[in-house]
C-alpha cells in the first residue's frame, strides 16, 4: 500500500469513527482486510491517541468555525494533516498539505480542497 492509499483508508476510517461507537480495531478491520500497512496504522492510531492535542490546536487556526460546524470530511482530512505535521516529522510541510488537498478532491467538493489549504497554510513550516 502506497502512502496516498493509506491516506486515503486513514480518511475512510477515521470517518467512521467520529461519533460512533466503534474501537479502532474494529474500524481498522472494516476498512482493511489484509494486514494494515505500518504509515496506515500510524495515522490512524496516532490521530485518535492525539485528538484532543490536534483538535485543540486546530481549533485555535479555525476563523469563525467551530470543529463541530466543520463538514465530517474536512474535520477528518484536517485532523490527520495535523497530526502528520505535529507529530510525523518524517513528511515535509508541503507534501501534507498537497495530500491534504487530494483527499479533499477524492472525499470532497470543490470548495472541500480551498477550506482545508485555508486553515492548513495558517501552520508554520518546520
Amino acid at each position: 500500500m502506497k502512502r496516498r492509499e493509506a491516506r486515503e483508508k486513514a480518511v475512510q476510517t477515521l470517518f467512521q469513527l467520529d461519533n460512533t461507537e466503534l474501537s479502532v480495531d474494529e474500524a481498522i478491520n472494516y476498512i482493511v482486510e489484509e494486514p494494515a500497512n505500518r504509515f496506515y496504522e500510524q495515522l490512524v492510531r496516532g490521530t485518535v491517541q492525539n485528538k484532543e492535542a490536534i483538535d485543540e490546536v486546530l481549533t485555535g487556526k479555525l476563523e469563525h468555525w467551530s470543529l463541530d460546524r466543520l463538514p465530517k470530511i474536512e474535520r477528518t482530512v484536517l485532523r490527520i494533516a495535523v497530526y502528520e505535521l505535529l507529530f510525523n516529522e518524517e513528511v515535509p510541510h508541503r507534501v501534507v498539505l498537497n495530500e491534504a488537498i487530494e483527499l479533499c478532491k477524492i472525499f470532497g467538493d470543490e470548495k472541500s480542497g480551498r477550506f482545508v489549504n485555508g486553515v492548513l497554510s495558517k501552520f508554520e513550516e518546520k
